[in-house]
């Protein structure tokens, strides 16, 4: 089975955060997929984390490492189809292309995103939960 992967869930599980071992159960066994913005999230998201002096740099280089570890296929996903979901739903082009793969691959959605998750409810998708 394939699953769509946010960020949120990519940088939880990097970080050691307490929702970790509940991610990696509810992946287990399954393909991950995400579209290739992704990637440059988790570039941006640790950026931020320096420039918020949260993390220096080794430790970003670290968590850069295991992030390519994790065995996650990029995909495309046309921009034009993004763009009428993010215009019907409000939403950022970054959260409508992670639905459109979502649609595209049949795939269920696994995020800590609430805000995507029920956006993602909103077109019919399915949803992974994950509890801590």
């Amino acid at each position: 089975m394939e699953i769509v992967v946010d960020t949120s869930v990519i940088i939880a599980v990097i970080a050691g955060e307490p929702v970790r071992e509940s991610l990696v159960r509810a992946t287990k066994g399954a393909d991950l997929i995400a579209p290739h913005s992704v990637h440059w999230e988790i570039g941006n998201a640790f950026s931020a984390m320096l420039k918020q002096k949260r993390i220096e740099v080794e430790e970003a280089l670290q968590a850069v490492r295991l992030y390519r570890s994790i065995p996650i296929r990029f995909v495309d996903v046309e921009l034009d189809e993004a763009l009428c979901i993010a215009d019907m739903l409000g939403l950022y082009a970054y959260d409508a292309y992670l639905l459109r793969c979502c649609d595209k691959y049949r795939a269920p959605l696994i995020s800590l995103d609430h805000y995507l998750v029920n956006a993602a409810r909103r077109l019919g998708q399915r949803t992974i939960e994950v509890t801590q």
